[in-house]
């Protein structure tokens, strides 16, 4: 594995501090620092077709988020397929008792209280870019921890290749998980050398602020340099396996979401382009960059291989 460096901060910043830190800002860019949040998967909006010409990468500047459209601006399917009612339908969800299962391919199995697992750890902050599949983007500042630190201490056995995630199953209190339309519970899983990438972390929090349960409380997984649909949340179990697990969006429309679903300009979308972005809070489109930005952090995971097959 390639030595990842991040900028970090032992302390989290409270927004208000954050948002006049420029120069920090700047700084995370150049690292290469990535991002995701919600999981993605239906068709743009009339205002995400991308402009003609594209703007120039220069012309724009990675600021944070602002904390109140990543609270109410979210997909989440367990609660809503409107992802602006998804706040409200979640609006009071309990996440404390949280056990957290893991399994399989591994030398010490065990199930952990959420809040826990979350102590274990001291918590850094990542400032990440979000690219949904839709079209629109953020960047956030997360709380959280590298996966590899909990993959390491749980022991991987040589016959594992794979990691797999799965969210919650609780049609009372994730009331759209009572439709017929999707396999749940919602499934997602990481090639094992993605999982141990030092970008990819278990996130608890936001801004300082432990995550709402529409940001997929009381963890989740970051996986920035992939569509924000790969970032699965609220995650009750995390299991090593030897065969490639079939993910959710998958196992729905396989010719639009594949395994490996990495941010990839070149490689449309069935139904719209994937060129450009529309960044909330921004009134214009921008570029998309491949892998994200980070390309120089994740592209060696991928030498020799057709992005456009394994997409």
């Amino acid at each position: 594995m390639k030595p990842i460096r991040n900028n970090l901060q032992e302390e989290i910043t409270p927004e208000a501090l954050f948002l006049s830190r420029r120069k920090f800002i700047r700084m995370a860019g150049m690292f290469g620092t990535a991002y995701a949040l919600a999981a993605c998967g239906v068709a743009p909006t009339a205002t995400d077709t991308p402009a003609i010409p594209t703007p120039a990468v220069n012309d724009f500047v990675d600021t944070p988020t602002a904390y109140e459209t990543i609270a109410n601006y979210n997909n989440f399917y367990e609660f809503s397929f409107n992802k602006e009612d998804v706040a409200k339908k979640a609006a009071g969800f309990v996440t404390t008792p949280w056990p957290v299962e893991i399994s399989g391919l591994v030398n010490k199995p065990q199930t952990i209280d959420a809040a826990d697992l979350i102590a274990r750890y001291p918590a850094e902050e990542r400032v990440y870019r979000m690219r949904c599949v839709e079209g629109w983007s953020m960047v956030i500042p997360w709380n959280g921890f590298s996966l590899s630190r909990l993959l390491n201490e749980i022991g991987v056995q040589p016959g594992a290749k794979f990691v797999r995630f799965t969210t919650l199953y609780d049609p009372e209190r994730m009331p759209a998980q009572k439709n017929d339309f999707s396999p749940w519970p919602y499934v997602e899983g990481l090639r094992l050398d993605e999982a141990f990438h030092d970008l990819t972390i278990l996130a608890s929090g936001v801004y300082g602020k432990p995550l709402l349960p529409q940001n997929g409380a009381p963890l989740r997984v970051v996986v920035p340099w992939k569509y924000g649909f790969k970032s699965i949340k609220s995650i009750v179990k995390i299991e090593l396996v030897a065969e490639q697990p079939v993910s959710y969006w998958t196992s729905i429309a396989p010719q639009e979401y594949g395994f490996y679903s990495n941010v990839n300009p070149n490689v449309d979308h069935p139904r719209w382009s994937q060129a450009t972005e529309r960044r909330l809070g921004e009134d214009k489109r921008r570029p998309t960059l491949m892998f994200n930005g980070y390309a120089d952090q994740v592209a060696y995971l991928y030498e020799g291989m057709d992005l456009r097959s394994n997409y």
